[in-house]
């Protein structure tokens, strides 16, 4: 990064002149970024918001108090940075709530489905990203035509909704998660279309089949705009067809909602001592070393417990059989990691029913980290004065060893030892 006020560059976290011209600590730039990075996830689940007719303007007013606190020789308050921090994963969980009403508003009930992986013969578009309007626009604009649409990544939880539960069009799942799309899309033979974050600069062999919408772009790339698919359907009649390769189907769509139908039977449950305990092991994949302890962990949980899994992590341990445990699936795919909201609202809800507090619950989560939204769910996390949660397989490179101190002795926010065996036992044993 860059000082403007002692025109050098920063090594890391501090400035080089540090103490001099800015007088910036390593923790104060720390939690400067830890605000930034928490604002830009915030902001990617308020577009999206937006787009869907749905928004709140004490949240567009914070993101401009709290970049301006941000600033050169603004802020050197530790305590008042972290309470900002705080005060954004306060603004977040209204953000989260603002697109979980837009989803239902817009495409309809959420309902548990199973969804068929793989293609059909026939032409084809894959989509990838987060954002569900792009999909039913582009959904809209085939009617009729024997063109089908294939979600990719973080668009998978589209299914579980009504409105694309209805549509022909709608075909089913390719692929797995973001860091896969080299091979996935180069092996998929019709337009693939990137809606937002998590789109990887294309190589030759599918470059010219590639188009982005919205703020999305990659040099060279084809760009929609104005919500005009035409050029993407126009290439699915030019690039060769699909073949006819159909893989598992997989349940998904075990919203909030859904959950909190069954939420008597789950207390009852509870009560009698037929639920051992619950995980949330799922948030922001990445492709280096060590992602391998959630798929560890998860396999080995005991299987009167379930798993409430969400964002691409989910990609990390939805493929081993987990079974079923009074009635339901003991992986309950919840949605895109913006569904963070629903996790938290049925942690909330069982709480408030077992009249004691969530980190009182037989809840443990294991929370993989890798870009700017998982900044802003933690944060969120934190606010609610969620403690405990197992944060991996490394911390934020930009936390510096003393905020991270003083997050864990507020939080008791840990790291994952590397054994996930070990750390399974732990969260049984407390």
């Amino acid at each position: 990064m860059f000082c403007n006020q002692c025109e050098q560059t920063f090594r890391q976290s501090a400035c080089v002149t540090s103490p001099g011209v800015c007088g910036k600590s390593e923790d104060v730039q720390s939690l400067q970024e830890l605000l930034i990075f928490g604002l830009k996830g915030m902001a990617a689940y308020a577009h999206h918001a937006r787009r869907l007719g749905q928004s709140d303007e004490t949240v567009s007013a914070f993101i401009e108090e709290a970049l301006f606190a941000t600033m050169t020789n603004v802020n050197f308050d530790e305590d008042t940075l972290l309470h900002y921090c705080l005060e954004c994963g306060e603004k977040n969980l209204r953000v989260m709530q603002l697109l979980d009403e837009g989803h239902i508003a817009t495409f309809g009930a959420p309902r548990p489905t199973r969804v068929r992986e793989g293609t059909l013969a026939g032409p084809g578009i894959l989509i990838t990203g987060h954002d569900l309007l792009d999909l039913w626009q582009l959904l809209e604009q085939l009617e009729g035509t024997d063109i089908k649409v294939y979600t990719h990544g973080e668009m998978l939880p589209a299914h579980m909704y009504s409105k694309f539960q209805a549509h022909p069009n709608l075909a089913g799942h390719y692929g797995g998660a973001w860091q896969d799309q080299k091979k996935e899309f180069a092996d998929f033979p019709g337009p693939i279309v990137g809606t937002t974050n998590c789109v990887l600069i294309p190589p030759e062999s599918y470059r010219e089949r590639l188009f982005t919408t919205n703020a999305v772009a990659v040099p060279d790339g084809q760009h929609i705009k104005n919500g005009d698919f035409s050029a993407v359907i126009a290439a699915a009649r030019t690039c060769p067809p699909c073949e006819q390769r159909l893989g598992v189907e997989q349940p998904v769509g075990y919203h909030r909602q859904v959950l909190l139908e069954q939420a008597g039977t789950i207390l009852d449950a509870i009560k009698a001592g037929q639920i051992s305990h619950f995980f949330v092991i799922g948030g922001c994949d990445g492709a280096e070393k060590g992602r391998n302890y959630f798929t560890d962990y998860a396999a080995a949980t005991p299987a009167d417990s379930f798993i409430l899994t969400l964002g691409c992590g989910k990609y990390r341990i939805r493929d081993h059989a987990y079974g079923e445990h009074l009635g339901l699936p003991r992986l309950l795919d919840m949605g895109q990691c913006n569904d963070a909201y629903g996790a938290i609202m049925v942690a909330v809800a069982l709480a408030e029913a077992l009249e004691c507090t969530v980190n009182d619950l037989p809840l443990t989560l294991v929370i993989s980290w890798f870009e700017q939204k998982a900044v802003a769910v933690l944060l969120t996390l934190l606010h609610l004065g969620v403690k405990g949660i197992n944060l991996g397989p490394q911390p934020p490179a930009f936390i510096t060893p003393g905020v991270f101190a003083r997050l864990q002795a507020a939080y008791d926010l840990r790291l994952p030892n590397g054994d996930p065996h070990a750390d399974l036992k732990l969260a049984l044993a407390a």
